[in-house]
């Protein structure tokens, strides 16, 4: 799976959105260690707590299907500027992915750049085993 086919399906996915309070569609697209790709959009809730972030609808749905490692993730908007995952989502995303494990930025248009998660998220929480 190229970096671009991941874009890609994070861009087109972000239409899927449920954005109806911030009115800003964002699209994750993760890639497994198994090559299974896994999607997510942003769900927002009027109890703003409630809110789910794209990247982490993502991770839950592979989680859930039995994929718990991460090899990459690309995240999109329809900013005109570079998305970053948010904090939770670094954490969130580290539970799965090592350090370094592929972050694929997006702007709107579909320029990316590249970032593994350990650059993002350094010094994460992680269970030692």
């Amino acid at each position: 799976m190229e970096d671009k086919e991941l874009v890609k399906l994070a861009l087109n996915i972000r239409k899927q959105a449920y954005s109806p309070y911030s009115r800003f569609k964002v699209g994750a697209a993760l890639l497994t260690e198994n090559n299974r790709i896994f999607t997510g959009v942003n769900i927002e809730n009027a109890s703003y707590g409630a809110t789910n972030c794209a990247e982490r609808t993502a991770v839950f749905k592979a989680v859930s299907e039995g994929e718990t490692k991460i090899r990459a993730i690309a995240i999109a908007s329809d900013s005109e500027d570079y998305i970053y995952p948010c904090g939770i989502c670094r954490q969130v995303l580290a539970e799965f992915g090592d350090s370094d494990m592929k972050v694929i930025s997006c702007k709107n248009n579909g320029e990316y750049k590249l970032y593994t998660l350990g650059e993002l998220l350094p010094s994460s929480f992680k269970l030692e085993v």
